[in-house]
């Protein structure tokens, strides 16, 4: 073999690598193609029938007779799983970016679990967070008017966080002074429950959001007239975040271009515009 050869080899081997790559990253990150699309299907199917398999081994009567057959398939369908979402580091340029990214982090919790549960018996049954994995249903079958939908909540929570914040540190602060309030007038009736600060906290907590538990409840005409004002103060409580948020939508709703599922092998961000050549991101080259 003279000096051109070795030359030469190396990056045809390289060559095909990368073919491979982009080959299983087309199939693996992408919905456009009939490989793609069927793939993300057979996931998905995948996914139901994993879910199904922890929710009957939580019944006793159901993993009691089937107990064997049940742990079986759930390490069939665990390794399946770690074989894809080593196939996704494999393919993707920057593994790492793929590691931390949403879907990868949960990717790598839906296979956790199992491989916990090894030493933690119960840890098994959290493999029901496989089904988080079924976001990816809107890119699969090209359901951009849902995706967009979800955009528009997105930036309408993201546009509407201020508000949202200092609502929330108002309600923090009523919470506490009702709660201290409570305390002061049932703490002569240690029978009604209010035993300390923090239990009279957390009544106030379940009384203002209209939960009602009915574990806790005043005795003394002050503490009802009290609490009567923190029910009628709840149903305030619940519309306020309901009209910031709505406030926002209607603001937000503007007509968007059509997009695709076309995924950025540099930082794996999605639904970019049709025809699109570069990543809107990154600006890196999308795959044709």
């Amino acid at each position: 073999m003279n000096i051109e050869d070795k030359l030469i080899f190396p990056r045809m081997e390289k060559s095909k690598q990368n073919h491979l790559k982009e080959k299983i990253f087309e199939i693996i990150f992408e919905a456009d193609t009939p490989l793609g699309k069927l793939f993300d299907v057979m996931l998905l199917i995948t996914i139901l029938f994993s879910v199904a398999l922890v929710m009957l081994e939580s019944v006793p009567s159901i993993n009691a007779k089937y107990h064997t057959i049940l742990v079986v398939l759930e390490w069939v369908v665990t390794i399946l799983f770690t074989i894809e979402y080593a196939l996704r580091l494999y393919c993707v340029r920057k593994p790492w970016r793929y590691f931390f990214s949403f879907y990868g982090i949960i990717d790598l919790l839906s296979i956790l679990p199992t491989y916990l549960g090894i030493m933690y018996p119960s840890t098994k049954y959290l493999s029901s967070i496989r089904i988080l994995r079924l976001f990816r249903i809107f890119r699969i079958f090209g359901l951009t008017q849902f995706m967009r939908g979800g955009s528009m909540l997105l930036i309408a929570l993201r546009q509407s966080r201020a508000k949202i914040i200092v609502f929330l540190s108002f309600i923090i602060l009523i919470v506490v002074v009702i709660g201290s309030i409570m305390f002061v007038v049932e703490s002569e009736h240690p029978e009604s429950g209010f035993t300390s600060i923090p239990t009279s906290i957390y009544w106030a907590v379940v009384t203002l959001t209209t939960v009602g538990y009915g574990d806790i409840a005043p005795s003394t005409a002050l503490g009802k007239f009290l609490a009567s004002v923190v029910m009628i103060i709840g149903y305030g409580v619940i519309a306020v975040p309901t009209g910031i948020v709505s406030s926002e939508l209607s603001r937000s709703k503007t007509p968007e271009p059509p997009k695709n599922t076309q995924v950025c092998p540099h930082c794996h961000d999605s639904y970019h515009l049709d025809k699109a050549v570069f990543c809107k991101t990154c600006g890196t080259k999308l795959n044709s």
